[in-house]
């Protein structure tokens, strides 16, 4: 029988929630009394519903993201109308702040703010006992992490097949970005090094070959990076054959040499970096409480991307309090002239709690209501410039960080990347209306035209670039300008009639 359900909605199937296994790993007596159930951002709720209930659970488990608040919440409003006994518990970092602000809190039973590894152990058992708290919002405990019981035995078989592992050498972190809710932690708290790597152990021996560590200073403490990274390497050298991947976030003005002799030992397509730069403005890293040696960042980056055969996936943020668009694209420019694999080009968000929101007067930040919660303008950039780079993000993952056009992106971003990049992605947009669901032929053609059009560079060397680009990830169809000539894409046809295509199937038939 299964009386408690721990659920959420993830962004993908291939992510699994490190939280939702914390939790039933320390659920103590209970936990065989439970299971986990999850869902992906996009199912229909009634299905969800259908299948929570299905268990008849005393008590459902919820964790609650940015990228889920909105489903949840339709999710809770369901199953307290259709079946109001099952006591409702919310966590996670969307309703550890704000709690009497949001529709999903107040239709909960019980919301834990925080850490939940234990404090969801304890309702638990007060709720089992029939002695319910009486206070609604329960603060969570902050226990000693070597007290919590390890989650990683709570992967099953189809995790370790098909989806990402979540790990975490360390909580917390030590750094006050104030767009960050990390910014609320005092310090990074370590896990026991010597029972972390024997899960580690564990895990790679249950078949485990993709970890991604979710700590956020992976390189806080060098002898612990350098004795995680040496498990790694171990497994390379005794299974060459059959390698790990290892995506780690880093910290990008630390980098000394005891742990640069390490990275260098990794093989391609092995180990991946997440490296915060966020802004190369001085004054507004200032301004958010951000420290960061920006030369030093730089030599770092470009030593990892010359000498190691890492993966660089680099954030920057638009929209930070007080930056406008020359001071991010001066910064934009100088990260593509590091050439990190990828550009993760994101819109700042207000998180809940984040201390980010102390500038929103003074620099008229002006956020989405609603989850995102993105910015839509501030006093250095207005709204429709701010969804220009929000369209010039979305190109640049499709053209850039897809991978897919390395030889015709030089040429299109020139000695100019920010500007030549944000005068196409102007122009792709007025020419298809569209963000979404361009084709890579389709975009091959568009590109084609793109620059053909603009002046800047030879037809011959266009074409002889895409080309290149197409055939080297699989495109196998003959492209329209191999013929040599510049081939627009043809209008769409206009709609004649006024009845929907399928309505007109069915008069027809």
């Amino acid at each position: 029988m299964i009386d408690i359900l721990l659920a959420t909605l993830n962004a993908r199937y291939a992510h699994a929630s490190l939280g939702l296994r914390y939790l039933r790993a320390n659920l103590g007596e209970w936990r065989e009394s439970s299971a986990i159930r999850e869902f992906v951002i996009g199912q229909k709720t009634e299905e969800i519903v259908e299948k929570l209930l299905v268990d008849r659970p005393r008590v459902i488990g919820i964790g609650v993201y940015i990228w889920n608040v909105e489903e949840s919440t339709r999710l809770v409003a369901q199953l307290k109308a259709l079946a109001p006994e099952i006591v409702i518990v919310l966590g996670g970092p969307e309703v550890s702040h704000e709690v009497d602000q949001q529709r999903i809190c107040a239709l909960a039973d019980y919301v834990i703010t925080g850490w939940g590894d234990v404090s969801f152990a304890n309702l638990v058992r007060e709720l089992m006992a029939d002695k319910p708290p009486a206070e609604k919002v329960i603060a969570g405990i902050q226990a000693p992490l070597p007290a919590l019981v390890s989650p990683y035995s709570e992967y099953t078989e189809e995790d370790v097949r098909q989806r990402n592992l979540y790990v975490e050498a360390s909580r917390g972190c030590p750094f006050k970005c104030e767009f960050c809710l990390s910014a609320l932690d005092k310090t990074a708290w370590p896990f026991p090094l010597e029972g972390f790597l024997t899960d580690l152990d564990a895990l790679y021996a249950f078949g485990a070959r993709r970890f991604k560590f979710v700590d956020r200073t992976f390189n806080l403490k060098i002898d612990t990076s350098r004795a995680i990274l040496d498990f790694f390497l171990d497994k390379l050298a005794s299974a060459p054959e059959d390698p790990v991947f290892v995506h780690l976030e880093l910290i990008p003005d630390h980098l000394p040499e005891r742990l640069k002799e390490k990275i260098v030992l990794f093989p391609e397509g092995t180990l991946q970096f997440e490296i915060g730069i966020q802004t190369f403005d001085p004054v507004v890293q200032a301004r958010v409480s951000r420290r960061q040696k920006n030369d030093v960042a730089s030599a770092n980056i470009q030593w990892l991307r010359q000498q190691t055969r890492a993966h660089l996936h680099v954030d920057l943020i638009a929209g930070l309090p007080g930056e406008d668009m020359v001071g991010f694209a001066a910064g934009f420019d100088r990260l593509v002239g590091l050439a990190p694999h990828e550009i993760q080009f994101g819109i700042l968000k207000r998180l809940r709690g984040a201390p980010i929101s102390r500038h929103t007067i003074e620099y008229g930040l002006r956020f989405n209501p609603d989850p995102p919660y993105n910015i839509l303008a501030t006093d250095a950039i207005d709204f429709a410039t701010m969804q220009r780079l929000s369209r010039f993000s979305r190109y640049w993952d499709i053209v850039a960080n897809s991978g897919r056009f390395p030889r015709i992106l030089v040429l299109l971003l020139g000695n100019e990347p920010f500007v030549h990049f944000l005068a196409f992605s102007d122009w792709l947009y007025e020419r298809t209306g569209q963000t979404h669901a361009l084709a890579q032929e389709r975009l091959v053609h568009l590109l084609h035209e793109y620059l053909c059009d603009s002046g800047r560079l030879s037809e011959v060397e266009i074409s002889a670039a895409l080309i290149a680009d197409y055939r080297a990830t699989g495109g196998r169809s003959r492209l329209r300008f191999e013929t040599g000539k510049v081939v627009r894409e043809p209008p769409k046809p206009r709609r004649e009639k006024s009845t929907p295509s399928r309505q007109t199937r069915h008069l027809q038939a």
